[in-house]
């Protein structure tokens, strides 16, 4: 039977267990997409970063409202060009600019130029127009899939330096934090563990003693 003291310390173990197995189960993904996605902006600054395969872009306007919306968090995923057909939405960077900025629009027709190689007239769902600058099939970022709803500002805050706190340092100073008091409690348990065992010693010790006691009275 235990006592008191040890189903209570069974009792924070499993606690402390089960406080680890959701911090593995929240944190550790977080920490492989968010530290995949960095190596990734830093090694090929030309590609849009992915997590297996699948490419997480920020919206910022709401020129395909209302399918997407600003602060939305999309998905693509590679297709090859020949695979894109109209009124499909897709991913790429913007022909009309010199930075590597991404739109997502609606393909509104496809063309052939000729050589082999294809280009897509665009146009965003709320727009009254079709784009300007015609796509040429390698500004092509991929081919939209799905979207969250407003995880576009949380993805937003996780590239600022306190997002970084919160999403990289924060959760290994966790299972660093998590690790040492579990070390501590281990420790802790194995010493009331050994003091319970010396008690019971003690408590045997003098029992057998106080039965020899009695004998030697018997034989007197």
């Amino acid at each position: 039977m235990n006592s008191p003291k040890q189903e209570k310390a069974t009792t924070r173990d499993k606690v402390f267990t089960i406080v680890g197995i959701v911090l593995c189960v929240i944190l550790i993904p977080m920490l492989i997409i968010n530290v995949t996605m960095i190596i990734q902006s830093y090694t090929n600054k030309d590609k849009v970063p992915n997590f297996l395969g699948l490419t997480p872009l920020i919206v910022l306007s709401d020129s395909m409202y209302p399918e997407i919306e600003s602060g939305d968090l999309i998905f693509c995923v590679h297709a090859d060009p020949s695979e894109i057909g109209e009124k499909d939405v897709i991913s790429f960077f913007d022909p009309a600019s010199s930075s590597s900025a991404v739109v997502t629009h609606r393909v509104e027709e496809i063309i052939d130029d000729g050589d082999g190689t294809l280009s897509f007239r665009t146009k965003g769902d709320a727009n009254n127009a079709t784009d300007a600058v015609l796509v040429s099939e390698e500004k092509l970022v991929g081919l939209y899939k799905f979207r969250i709803s407003g995880a576009g500002n949380v993805a937003m805050f996780m590239q600022t330096t306190p997002g970084l706190i919160v999403c990289v340092f924060v959760p290994m100073l966790l299972f660093i934090g998590y690790d040492v008091v579990r070390r501590r409690l281990y420790e802790q348990n194995k010493k009331d563990d050994m003091e319970v065992l010396l008690a019971e010693l003690a408590a045997l010790k003098e029992e057998k003693a106080k039965t020899e006691q009695e004998n030697e009275d018997k034989k007197e």
